[in-house]
């Protein structure tokens, strides 16, 4: 193992020794001072999850959030400078961390904070302006043709548990009180501005904006989607600006 490898894998993991060579300019311990160094490193990257997983930090305490973090970090630690972009396996980690199965929806409101995350940093694309779209939609001659592109922020997540009900709690009291939380949702996360915002959808809009995010022109979109509103469905997406462009369907991609 060379150098640099070795020093990395002792920064993430507490039970290895301070790597050889190491020495202290003012002639101090280099394994005290590499102690107080690890030690830095590991909170840093605890402080980054927790500020990515406020609410799975939340439903779980502090203190079995940062063990269960420090356990992550060994096993997937950082591949790039961008804080940003630390995390995104937590979730699937925490699918099978066995400690967590006690609450079997934490891994999918992991999943809703990180499409927030996801949706922060998106590019910005401008929305079409709402005459726009209007006057295509006024256009029977080209509905057929018509597709919706959707702004880069917007995701999808579908989930067997109220993980939107669950999330939106933990924005107030924090009391799960009333939900039913085996009750499945279908989340819409998008940001309008600066905004991320989060939405439940009934299973017909959600498989509708599905199939427009896969490129299908609008009518094809409505046509391959169970039933529901799509008065309310496209009055969500005009209200909250997740429409980027629109264009025929040879320009479909």
């Amino acid at each position: 193992m060379s150098t640099q490898a070795a020093l990395s894998a002792a920064l993430l993991d507490p039970q290895l020794p301070c790597p050889e060579g190491l020495c202290s300019a003012n002639g101090a311990d280099p394994a005290s001072r590499f102690s107080v160094y690890r030690n830095n490193v590991q909170s840093s990257l605890i402080n980054a999850l927790a500020d990515s997983y406020p609410v799975v930090a939340q439903l779980v305490g502090e203190a079995f959030f940062r063990a269960m973090a420090a356990i992550f970090i060994q096993r997937q630690p950082p591949d790039s400078p961008l804080m940003s972009r630390y995390g995104a396996g937590l979730a699937d980690f925490i699918a099978t961390f066995e400690p967590a199965s006690s609450v079997p929806y934490l891994a999918d409101v992991a999943r809703l904070e990180r499409l927030r995350t996801l949706a922060y940093h998106a590019a910005d694309a401008a929305p079409v302006q709402h005459e726009q779209i209007s006057a295509a939609l006024a256009n029977p001659q080209g509905l057929g043709e018509l597709c919706f592109q959707l702004h880069p922020s917007v995701h999808l997540l579908d989930s067997a548990y109220a993980v939107v009900a669950i999330w939106a709690a933990h924005q107030h009291d924090g009391t799960l009180e009333g939900i039913h939380i085996s009750q499945g949702q279908h989340a819409l996360v998008l940001r309008n501005g600066l905004d991320v915002e989060v939405f439940v959808l009934e299973h017909g809009a959600r498989a509708f904006i599905g199939n427009l995010i896969d490129g299908h022109p609008l009518l094809a979109a409505v046509e391959n989607s169970p039933a529901f509103d799509l008065s309310q469905t496209l009055a969500l997406l005009i209200a909250h600006n997740a429409i980027s462009h629109l264009h025929n369907n040879k320009e479909c991609p």
